[in-house]
């Protein structure tokens, strides 16, 4: 089963999710899919999130990744899939052919944004070039994870 599937509601809305663990889950839901993932309370103050569940050994797609979801009252607001950037074109492509066409394309390895009423979407790649990372997100929740309260 390929590890990152995006289904779709309609044609032009998309319900992100990771491995069948959608936005809004439980975290009960993250552990039934990710059994290894470690679970705890967010180490900073956020108006955003105040759990975060990690597993640094899934795959994505046929890829070594690591995996972070941020849970705000038990309820998935976000999350981010790690990969080395040497994977970044395999995965834009993947994106591409499950969400359409970005909204912001910014070339080879530069960011591609997808947005609709469900959420949004970001991969991205390091300044180093080391490591690029696949956000997801509903709401304002990127602007609020590290704006303390």
């Amino acid at each position: 089963m390929n590890f990152l599937v995006f289904l779709a509601a309609s044609a032009a809305l998309a319900a992100y999710d990771v491995n069948e663990v959608q936005l809004g889950a439980t975290e009960a839901r993250v552990k039934e899919r990710f059994p290894h993932v470690n679970c705890r309370p967010l180490e900073w103050r956020s108006q955003a999130a105040d759990r975060r569940c990690d597993d640094s050994r899934i795959q994505f797609g046929g890829i070594d990744a690591g995996v972070t979801f941020y849970l705000r009252k038990d309820s998935l607001q976000g999350f981010d899939v790690r990969f080395h950037t040497g994977d970044w074109q395999r995965v834009a492509q993947h994106l591409r052919e499950r969400l359409g066409a970005p909204l912001l394309d910014a070339g080879p390895k530069g960011p591609l944004e997808w947005k609709d009423d469900a959420g949004r979407a970001r991969l991205s790649a390091d300044h180093e070039g080391r490591r690029a990372t696949l956000s997801v997100w509903r709401g304002d929740f990127d602007e609020r994870l590290y704006k303390i309260p």
